[in-house]
């Protein structure tokens, strides 16, 4: 059984795309209203330091979820950012996720986690977790081939140095769907220097698992390396 929980908030008030804009990776002004997208807001070193599901109703609401173990931090880091903007911040309650094409829906229906967990995972939808903030940078978890970062939508935290490497260079490492025989191992655990873990699930006989990694290094391990969906297989660079 999953131990993975889920936790709604809304923003709503006259400065929460404003506010939302200066905060998460994807272009919040011009995301469509009613579809949710998967979206970070970094830390100042490029880091993902929250994951969120984010839906604009309308320019002055927006539905957020993320991790229940992100919850609580996530809650102050808004309040704390958002202090001085028109806008309020409301945990709404548990929801349940239900993989939706490229994107993940949420509702107060009761769903099985864990099945989601495995099609997420084969989907390349990566989610960040408490035990993952601040490991992985959006590129990193190809997050913009998700539409989950826009590298020309202005300032927000975080902003120059993930500029700095969709413009001047390449990720080292990027993210693979791989199976493996044995025990499943747990999110941010390194299975060597070259290959970390976002996200995990078992299988009969064994696991699968989204990973940071070079390429090579997949090989040294013996995993199996599986396809990823069509928009998901492009190089993570930038196309020259």
């Amino acid at each position: 059984m999953s131990n993975l929980a889920f936790s709604l908030y809304t923003l709503n008030g006259v400065d929460a795309q404003k506010f939302l804009q200066g905060q998460v990776t994807l272009n919040a002004e011009a995301l469509a209203e009613n579809l949710t997208r998967y979206t970070a807001i970094c830390s100042l070193k490029g880091r993902i330091q929250f994951g969120l599901w984010l839906k604009k109703i309308n320019p002055e609401s927006f539905e957020i979820v993320v991790t229940a173990d992100q919850a609580e931090e996530f809650a102050q880091h808004i309040k704390k950012f958002g202090a001085f903007s028109k806008m309020k911040l409301e945990q709404v309650g548990p929801v349940f996720p239900t993989l939706n094409g490229d994107t993940t829906d949420f509702s107060a229906a009761e769903t099985d986690i864990a099945a989601w967990q495995l099609l997420a995972i084969e989907a390349g939808q990566a989610w960040i977790e408490a035990a993952t903030a601040h490991e992985f940078q959006p590129q990193e978890l190809r997050l913009h081939q998700r539409e989950g970062v826009h590298y020309d939508k202005g300032c927000y935290i975080g902003q120059e140095i993930i500029a700095r490497l969709w413009f001047k260079a390449k990720p080292k490492s990027w993210l693979q769907l791989v199976q493996g025989t044995g025990t499943t191992p747990a999110l941010a655990t390194k299975l060597n220097n070259d290959v970390e873990v976002v996200n995990s699930i078992a299988i009969d006989g064994g696991y699968k698992a989204l990973v940071v990694a070079k390429p090579a290094a997949l090989e040294e391990l013996g995993l199996t390396v599986l396809d990823l969906p069509e928009a998901l297989k492009g190089d993570v660079a930038r196309p020259q």
